[in-house]
């Protein structure tokens, strides 16, 4: 029986770029029993000498089918998201275990509005969950804030923007480089960008935040201080890898 301590093969299917220092994997894993959006996996990595490294990683994908998606930012100094970015092929074999979390999960069988916010990498849960809105009948408005440090350093920007209408709104917010044209300059999540940018507290929406530790910890003191109450508002941070 196939439970989520069950280290599993994956098998490496598809492999495409996504920035200049980020990936998008798709894995084939026989006996995957499913997940939910926003749920992750733990990735194995065993050396020939023996040696191994465990890292998590979100999933973009979810529902039944056994093909899992992965999309990996490099951290240059890191012990497995080296070899996924920059040398795993296709036919290349991994392990993962999971699915992993309930908590920082997404149904669209809620009916309160949605707010997402992520930062660099910390898209791929959220857009797990904006998929998954899209191909369902959910009316829930759903909003996403995407903090990049520029254009070029946006995961799944086409399919993001393609998103966009009806009951789904996406807000960007670049820290470095903006376009010429862009409203917003570029700089940091601030208070009047979630004020500008976001679901307001009075609507009392399900927010989601997810990227690095310390964006994540001042976006969350950034909501609460706008009024958002902290049992609304789930966190999902990560470190290098």
């Amino acid at each position: 029986m196939t439970t989520a301590s069950t280290w599993l093969v994956a098998r490496v299917v598809g492999v495409r770029d996504a920035t200049s220092h980020g990936r998008i994997l798709e894995l084939r894993v026989d006996g995957w029993p499913g997940n939910l959006a926003g749920q992750h996996v733990d990735v194995r990595l065993t050396a020939e000498d023996g040696y191994q490294a465990v890292r998590s990683y979100s999933l973009a994908s979810s529902g039944d089918a056994d093909i899992l998606e992965l999309a990996v930012d490099e951290v240059p100094d890191g012990e497995v998201s080296p070899y996924l970015v920059e040398d795993v092929r296709a036919g290349d074999e991994l392990e993962v275990r999971g699915p992993i979390g309930a908590y920082f999960v997404w149904t669209p069988d809620r009916p309160e509005p949605v707010q997402l916010i992520a930062g660099g990498s910390g898209i791929v849960p959220l857009l797990a969950m904006a998929r998954v809105h899209a191909g369902s009948t959910s009316t829930a408005p759903m909003r996403m804030l995407y903090s990049v440090h520029s254009p070029d350093d946006a995961f799944y920007a086409d399919e993001l923007d393609g998103l966009v209408g009806g009951s789904f709104a996406l807000d960007w917010a670049y820290t470095r480089t903006a376009p010429p044209s862009y409203a917003r300059p570029a700089g940091r999540v601030d208070a009047a960008t979630i004020l500008a940018s976001t679901i307001p507290p009075s609507e009392n929406p399900a927010v989601y935040v997810c990227g690095p530790t310390g964006f994540v910890e001042a976006v969350a003191d950034l909501l609460v201080a706008a009024g958002h109450s902290p049992d609304r508002i789930r966190t999902e941070r990560f470190g290098g890898a």
